[in-house]
């Protein structure tokens, strides 16, 4: 399950995803994942897959993405916990870069203020650096951290990683939890300190952990995006899904654990997935009832997720 997509990303164009991580080995359990709750975080860092493996897994989804004309963008860390808990991180990008693709890396920033993962994620093309608050009593409310955590050493650790590097910055904003002006300004403003190449503004867009994790209404959404460019040039709104450019190159069944371990489906979009690999929703049905596969339904709309329970 290392390796999944490509996919549409609103970021990546079409990005080829790697799960280097055991599902929801997190140092966080924030009240919006879209994956669910963390049940134990951590934060020391581990081997989980060898380099090796995730290099040769990547190597065969390009030649089958090839053959079928699919083009890829980058190819991401984006797993279902924290991608910076792999001790082999920096080795699989050195190893990966020889594919001549570029190397992205979504984090949530909380260890940050190790040197070694400063250093290993220096090595990818594009960063995004997660920082939903810089107030650290709204960081525990949101964010969940585990108890070993020092919210000082997490803000010392992007000041640190800042200088003379690349990435952007993505904050989610949850309404009446970290969506007040006034925390908003001082996060624009420390943001902009980071001089990050963008600041995306996202919300909750997916079934949150917590359903109380609602997304801001249209008007406070437009507050905080004039608020932040006030402060950073380039400010970015992450509030409409992705295209449904989901594209099967694999096993169906397989292929739909992979990416609904990482990324809730839309039934529109997983109906199309299911139209463009010449399958029907009886393949969903029967994942649902061996329970590998679980539907929820968040604003009107259904969306299907791997069940965590499948995964151990």
């Amino acid at each position: 399950m290392m390796v999944f997509g490509p996919v549409p990303s609103r970021r990546l164009g079409r990005s080829l995803g790697i799960n280097n991580i055991p599902a929801k080995h997190c140092s966080y359990s924030c009240i919006y994942c879209q994956l669910g709750t963390t049940n134990k975080t951590y934060i020391k860092r581990k081997s989980f897959y060898s380099p090796e493996d995730i290099f040769a897994d990547v190597q065969e989804i390009i030649k089958k993405s090839r053959k079928k004309g699919i083009n890829i963008d980058f190819i991401t860390f984006v797993p279902s916990g924290e991608p910076t808990f792999d001790i082999n991180l920096g080795k699989s990008i050195d190893l990966l870069k020889l594919l001549g693709y570029k190397i992205a890396i979504i984090s949530n920033s909380s260890l940050i203020w190790i040197d070694d993962v400063r250093n290993d994620i220096k090595k990818a093309d594009w960063v995004s650096l997660k920082i939903d608050t810089v107030d650290e009593k709204i960081w525990r409310k949101i964010n969940q951290p585990n108890k070993m955590l020092r919210f000082s050493s997490i803000i010392s650790g992007l000041n640190n990683y800042s200088k003379n590097r690349n990435f952007v910055t993505e904050s989610m904003i949850v309404n009446k939890v970290n969506s007040n002006e006034n925390h908003i300004h001082e996060l624009a403003e420390f943001i902009a300190k980071l001089n990050p190449e963008t600041a995306y503004i996202s919300i909750p867009v997916r079934p949150p952990a917590n359903e109380n994790a609602k997304k801001p209404d249209e008007k406070t959404i437009l507050k905080i995006f004039e608020i932040f460019s006030e402060y950073v040039p380039k400010v970015e709104l992450l509030i409409n899904f992705e295209d449904d450019n989901f594209i099967p190159i694999n096993d169906i069944e397989n292929e739909i654990l992979k990416i609904t371990s990482v990324h809730p489906l839309k039934e529109e979009h997983l109906e199309s997935f299911l139209e463009k690999g010449n399958t029907d929703w009886k393949i969903v049905e029967r994942m649902i009832k061996s329970k590998i596969l679980k539907a929820i339904t968040y604003e009107g709309n259904n969306y299907y997720l791997r069940s965590l329970n499948s995964l151990k």
